[in-house]
């Protein structure tokens, strides 16, 4: 029988999820492998070839490692919460949750078609509310802990309660808002419970504050820096603007340090860590005080300061001018009348950039004097104070120093605005290096002359310390996490609102589920979704339970006569990040109703040992996750510091789009001829894409063209030979596989040639290709392994279905290893002999070494090489193919295990098969093949001994009658021996 790949993978496949072949529990008696994909969002367009790639990788190796003996987890899931669903809901009116099935459905079809060994058992969706009780559960614990900085962990609410009421709060080392009140135990005591939760809100690990957004109006959200493209939505191209709210955050801030130094311990490439410390952003500085003059005006007196961080205290006698940023709280207070209409301009403008595009453009300069100014502490120099939207609020104080010598962008706003520039030198370098002619003047500062960078910047904090004007800082770039969006498809927070403030439904209540609305758009009020929701209303109970008791202290919550009154709900829902950000562990417990994972199988399974998934995650995602995981080991929920031990990112599989070229007129107007790539530098042309499935090997089928794109049913086509379209299609045809298909390609030489270009695969461009069809079409086990073949996991590469041809081939040349020329089942059961042990033991070492280092793509080369040598050795030997089925195994799993049953071996999977044991001995050389030489020319060839010496080869050489028949009745005159090279007879 030939190679029926359609009827043999549908087999294997539905074996599997009968069988739960690859159904993952503890047991003790192997050691774990944990091997993680990031789970995809599922979108109504499905998968396109690019997406399976980091999941055939990981499943390869998942496979590999059940062969070596591991007990491998490999679970699958969706991160099915998001705004594409949320956006089709607003457009069509239905359910976002109806959509996300029908699209989940899709994506599993065409997950169970590629052969993939995940255990389905374990699936997670993080829409559904089974999963989603338990990311409200982790925002609760969040809410109810601070983070200790003398035991450097996230401790309970009640032990913050126990210090407040034991000691001053001056005297807590904790991680809280500035704003924090300076308490005695008794200040803290006489308090009401509703004062003391609103101080404990202060200090909570996540916790409500005003903050700056990228608030989106059309979408009726906050969106991240990475969704704003030039103050636009990425999504809709919608504007964006900032503005203050009051958001949700979580204090990942406090575990800044500690995400720096985890990267040190976990095996990541090198760029994706480097991001994340420059994201966390540890400088070593100072803090430095300046006050403001202009005491006479308004708020502006002598107990008015604006706070500055810099690395470079050192430059300090040369700041010029103060920048703060546009959304500091002083900055109405500093404008002056005068300045009032431009101040009030430039805000207006800088509400219209994201966050990410002011801190991006480094090349030009923008800002708007407020008309004050300050006194540097150290000098006493008059500095004028200016807002620019390149310092932003949320990072640092919101207040810059500008030293126009010292930094490129202060200098280039110096010189927009005629500011000083003051160079500051030592006084030595004065007399040798000062130049009156140059711009500027030069600064002696009188307290550092002669110093070194580092002696200089300890002895100014030294100075500012004395005087009460500064101090020493490590400052962490990285700010706390806004964690909400004002959408309806997300988690709702279990949070209700008393007072104004904030408190936690109880954990016998959840899950709060998602309710109903009318429609997905904001109130006319303005309120999120779920401002829409009918009688969605939290009930109070008469008493506090336990765990209310921790978060307000020792007193009992009375309602009186709030009893069974109604609270508002948060409206907002948790952002994109929240489910994505522990979902690892549900995988080890996935259906417990009881926790978020059972303790005994977190123990077992630990921690990530391969993740394989997108750069693009970096700052978000996985740092996020990693947050999360240090969060919950702080509270003894779980064992490993870390998640992920060891990160691959796999490369963009990118479109091979094709272009079509339509001719302009005189007047630049486009007609509707199309001219062949190689023609079209002879005219005035515009590119359009075409849908690539419609092209192959780069040649347009015209007639599938003119249907797709109906305004073209009149188009004439100059082909590449310069003839025009003249062909009557239905006399057009060309047999592939002995089966005639009309209209699909000319089989003439006239031929139209679309032009390419390498991009990202995309809808919008035409170029996305289907798995389904390949599969179809070649099978799954041909796509895995052609997806590999085309080049290291870790690169980007460009996708070309002209090279897949190759692979099935090769799959069909490594059936035919089993069977006759008839296509009958025929292995041998002789010994193999050394060239067929030799060829099998290559690449039993190869695969080991490849799949180990992830350089899969070598591996096929080398399987093709395998077959190729087992081929033209004619080897059919039951012991040399049988174990090539099991190397072979993970790659193309539905072949393997057919060839594995019809070798005979016990019904069932060969999926925990022990892998074959590499034998070096075979790879030794002890024979060599001689090519034999008569008066220089190669006439015959003997296989001997690489151990015989030059003589003993010459005596067996010349006794060796497939030899001697070239003597020609001659006797050598000489004999030539090249150990294990020639040997050469001359006559």
């Amino acid at each position: 029988m030939d190679y029926q790949f359609k009827q043999i993978e549908k087999s294997w496949q539905k074996f599997w999820a009968e069988n739960e072949t690859f159904k993952a529990d503890v047991d003790a008696s192997k050691p774990k492998y944990f091997v993680l994909d990031m789970f995809p969002y599922p979108s109504g367009a499905g998968l396109h070839v690019g997406h399976p790639l980091g999941y055939i990788a990981s499943d390869i190796f998942a496979r590999y490692k059940r062969l070596k003996g591991f007990n491998v987890l490999h679970p699958m899931g969706y991160d099915s919460f998001g705004l594409p669903a949320e956006q089709y809901a607003i457009q069509t009116g239905q359910h976002p949750a109806k959509t996300t099935e029908t699209n989940i459905n899709r994506y599993r079809e065409q997950l169970d078609n590629l052969g993939f060994s995940f255990d389905w058992s374990k699936e997670v969706r993080t829409s559904s509310p089974e999963y989603y009780k338990w990311t409200q559960w982790i925002f609760m614990q969040l809410f109810n802990s601070w983070y200790n900085k003398e035991t450097d962990k996230a401790e309970s609410i009640s032990t913050l309660i126990a210090k407040l009421e034991a000691i001053p709060s001056s005297e807590i080392n904790a991680v809280c808002d500035e704003d924090v009140l300076n308490l005695l135990p008794s200040d803290w005591s006489n308090m009401n419970a509703e004062e003391k939760q609103a101080e404990l809100l202060k200090y909570r690990l996540t916790f409500l504050k005003e903050s700056t957004v990228n608030w989106c109006a059309a979408l009726g959200t906050v969106l991240a820096n990475d969704e704003v493209k030039d103050g636009f939505s990425e999504r809709g191209g919608h504007p964006v603007e900032q503005k203050k709210m009051m958001q949700w955050s979580m204090r990942i801030s406090a575990y800044a340090e500690r995400l720096l130094q985890g990267l040190n311990n976990i095996d990541w490439p090198e760029p994706l860590k480097e991001m994340q410390r420059n994201w966390i952003g540890k400088s070593v500085g100072a803090m430095v005080s300046f006050g403001i003059e202009n005491k006479e005006q308004g708020a502006r007196n002598k107990d008015a300061i604006i706070e500055v961080f810099t690395t470079r205290v050192d430059t300090i006698f040369g700041v010029s001018f103060l920048v703060i940023a546009p959304e500091h709280e002083l900055v109405a207070s500093l404008t002056t009348e005068e300045q009032k209409e431009d101040i009030e301009n430039y805000i207006l403008a800088t509400k219209k950039k994201s966050e990410l595009d002011r801190m991006s453009d480094v090349k030009t300069v923008s800002g708007a004097f407020t008309g004050s100014y300050a006194s540097n502490p150290l000098s006493g120099d008059k500095i004028p104070i200016w807002i620019a939207d390149y310092v932003l609020a949320g990072y640092g104080t919101g207040a810059v120093m500008g030293v126009p010598s010292g930094d490129q962008r202060d200098f280039l706003f110096a010189q927009k605005f005629h500011l000083p520039i003051l160079q500051i030198l030592d006084s030595q370098k004065i007399e040798k290096e000062a130049d009156p002619t140059k711009e500027g003047k030069f600064i002696n500062s009188g307290i550092v002359d002669g110093m070194g960078y580092k002696e200089a910047s300890e002895a100014i904090v030294n100075k500012l310390k004395e005087i009460g004007v500064g101090y020493g800082k490590i400052n962490y770039r990285m700010r706390d996490a806004i964690f909400g969006r004002q959408r309806y498809w997300g988690e709702p927070v279990p949070v209700y609102f008393k007072n104004g403030l904030p408190y936690l439904i109880k954990e016998e209540e959840l899950p709060l589920l998602l309710p109903e609305v009318d429609k997905y758009l904001p109130t006319k009020s303005g309120e999120p979704p779920l401002g829409r929701a009918k009688d969605w209303k939290y009930k109070a109970s008469p008493q506090p339970s336990p765990k209310e008791r921790e978060q307000i202290g020792s007193e009992v919550l009375s309602f009186g006569e709030d009893l069974g009154e109604a609270y508002e709900y948060e409206l907002s829902t948790m952002p994109g990040w929240a489910g994505s950000s522990w979902y690892w562990y549900r995988y080890m417990d996935a259906n417990n109703n009881q926790a978020f994972a059972d303790s005994d199988k977190i123990a077992y399974w630990k921690d990530v040992d391969l993740y394989i998934g997108g750069s693009e995650h970096a700052t978000g995602h996985l740092l996020y996750s990693r947050f999360w995981n240090k969060f919950l080991k702080d509270l003894g929920f779980v064992n490993e510091e870390e998640p992920f031990k060891k990160l691959i990112n796999q490369g963009m599989i990118q479109g091979r789009s094709n272009f079509v070229y339509m001719i302009l007129d005189v007047d630049g107007r486009p007609s509707h001829t199309f001219v062949s790539n190689g023609l079209k530098e002879n005219y005035r042309t515009l590119s359009l894409h075409v849908d690539v499935n419609m092209v192959e090997n780069d040649v347009l089928d015209t007639e599938a063209f003119k249907k797709w794109r109906p305004e073209y049913n009149d188009a004439i086509f100059i082909f590449e030979d310069g003839e025009k379209s003249i062909l009557n299609p239905e006399k057009e045809h060309v047999f592939m596989e002995g089966t005639e298909v009309k209209n699909l390609f000319p089989i003439s030489k006239h031929r139209y040639v679309c032009g390419t270009e390498v991009e990202k695969m995309s809808k919008s461009k035409f170029n996305v290709v289907s798995p389904d069809d390949l599969v179809e079409r070649y099978g799954a086990d041909t796509l895995r392994m052609y997806e590999m073949f085309l080049g290291p996991l870790e690169q980007s590469k460009p996708w070309n279905t002209n090279g897949i041809e190759g692979v099935f081939k090769f799959l069909r040349k490594f059936w035919k290893l089993f069977h006759d020329e008839n296509f009958n089942f025929s292995v041998s059961d002789e010994a193999p002999t050394k060239a067929e042990l030799k060829t099998l033991h290559k690449i039993i070492k190869k695969v080991e070494d490849d799949v180990e280092r992830f350089s899969f793509n070598t591996s096929v080369s080398s399987f093709m090489i395998a077959v190729n040598e087992l081929t033209d050795l004619k080897s059919n030997k039951r012991v040399i193919l049988q174990d090539l089925v099991i190397i072979l195994s993970p790659y193309a799993p539905h072949i393997c295990e057919e060839l594995w049953q019809l070798l005979g071996n016990e019904a069932g999977t060969l999926s925990y098969t022990p892998f074959p044991i590499f034998n070096p001995d075979h790879l030794i050389e002890n024979e060599f093949n001689y090519p034999v030489s008569i008066n220089g020319k190669t006439k015959t060839s003997i296989n001997l001994a690489l151990t015989l010496e030059p003589k003993e080869v010459e005596e067996i050489i010349l006794k060796e009658e497939a030899i001697i028949k070239y003597f020609d009745g001659k006797y050598p005159k000489k004999v030539i021996v090249v150990k294990g090279r020639i040997i050469n007879i001359v006559i």
